[in-house]
């Protein structure tokens, strides 16, 4: 699902609601979890997961075309663990 879909979704399930509204919601809760994660905050949205960020170390790493060894930097990558709510329903269990 995209987001312009996801708006469309939520605009066909409340009718009252312009859909430029909830383009501006839908636009303003990504951007506020970004941000929480940029300042290495944890996001949870309860019975669907949360949102962390993971450090990796810098390590030497191997180019697999040439077999050349690659330093790689560190970096922290976004890391999103399920809530039981939404991990039951995926295995048909609610």
């Amino acid at each position: 699902m995209t987001k312009s879909e996801l708006i469309q979704l939520l605009a066909i399930a409340n009718p009252t609601l312009y859909q430029r509204d909830l383009e501006r919601v839908v636009t303003t809760v990504f951007e506020e979890i970004t941000t929480a994660l940029a300042n290495g905050n944890r996001v949870e949205i309860r019975d669907f997961g949360s949102f962390s960020v993971k450090h990796r170390s810098a390590r030497t790493g191997r180019n697999p075309r040439t077999g050349d060894t690659v330093e790689v930097s560190e970096k922290f990558i976004p890391h999103f663990k399920t809530g039981k709510l939404l991990r039951d329903r995926l295995n048909g269990r609610a």
